[in-house]
């Protein structure tokens, strides 16, 4: 481990976790396109398109300066932060996929309050959990449980 602590020295990787907060950036679009839903219910469309990237994925395509360092530091991530992040990622990508079909369920509805509320429950959700990542990758070793996820979504 402290040989992997080296390697990232001057990276923008966390030293402690290995995980670096860029892979959030991968959520951050879906985040704003949710919250803008209510006021143009075709940005739905787009929200369909995004679609969940693993970590080493999303750095694979990344423009990110230490992106080959993050992919293979992330197999040595320690498990008491790679499993909480793991799940809360889990987490993200099937609340975005619900949110999706709550959504559309609302606007097949013609229904533009439950659309907005449903769009914002989303939104707020998913800043959570991605809260809750954040967290995890500057050395937290809790992730959020289902209760608490489905008490944000209002199920």
């Amino acid at each position: 481990m402290a040989a992997w602590q080296d390697r990232v020295a001057g990276a923008n990787i966390n030293q402690q976790t290995l995980l670096a907060t860029d892979y959030l950036n991968h959520f951050n679009e879906i985040v704003m396109l949710l919250g803008m839903v209510a006021d143009m219910p075709d940005i739905l469309d787009d929200c369909k398109e995004w679609a969940p990237k693993s970590y080493q994925d999303h750095f694979r395509d990344s423009t990110f300066r230490d992106k080959d360092l993050a992919v293979e530091a992330y197999d040595h991530v320690p498990d008491r932060f790679r499993q909480p992040f793991e799940e809360t990622v889990a987490h993200m990508n099937d609340l975005v996929a619900q949110s999706i079909d709550r959504i559309e369920d609302a606007l097949s509805l013609d229904d533009p309050e439950q659309v907005q509320l449903r769009a914002q429950a989303a939104s707020h959700a998913l800043q959570r959990l991605m809260d809750v990542a954040s967290a995890i990758i500057h050395g937290s070793d809790r992730a959020m449980d289902q209760d608490a996820i489905d008490a944000l979504m209002g199920f």
